[in-house]
């Protein structure tokens, strides 16, 4: 079977909950809010995508969510981080640190080799 998604797309699947719980620690934000600032960022997602991935952060207790009455539009969710979000964030924050530094070194390591 060929594999028809970019390593791009694949490594964000990966890491969305720790970006959705990073855009939420600046302040609360609704789902679409999240879809253009991670656009803005270079990260292209689909709103397809970042609902499955709320829920997932809901049901794990990670986020709290806050109904509000937009301006004269419907009412909109509002995510937030819960106190085991943010320290979930935190961890990740570390573990994902770690990990890039572990694949840059490596990577850097076999530019090196083949120059």
């Amino acid at each position: 079977m060929e594999e028809t998604s970019t390593p791009r797309a694949q490594w964000l699947r990966g890491v969305l909950d720790m970006c959705l719980l990073a855009l939420m620690a600046e302040e609360p934000v609704y789902g679409y809010e999240m879809t253009v600032r991670l656009a803005k960022a270079g990260l292209d997602v689909a709103d397809g995508s970042i609902y499955p991935a709320l829920a997932r952060l809901r049901k794990r207790q990670l986020v709290e969510v806050e109904r509000r009455h937009g301006g004269g539009g419907p009412a909109r969710t509002y995510y937030r981080p819960s106190e085991a979000g943010m320290r979930m964030l935190r961890s990740w924050s570390r573990d994902w640190s770690e990990f890039a530094t572990s694949i840059g070194s490596l990577i850097t390591q076999t530019a090196r080799e083949e120059s």
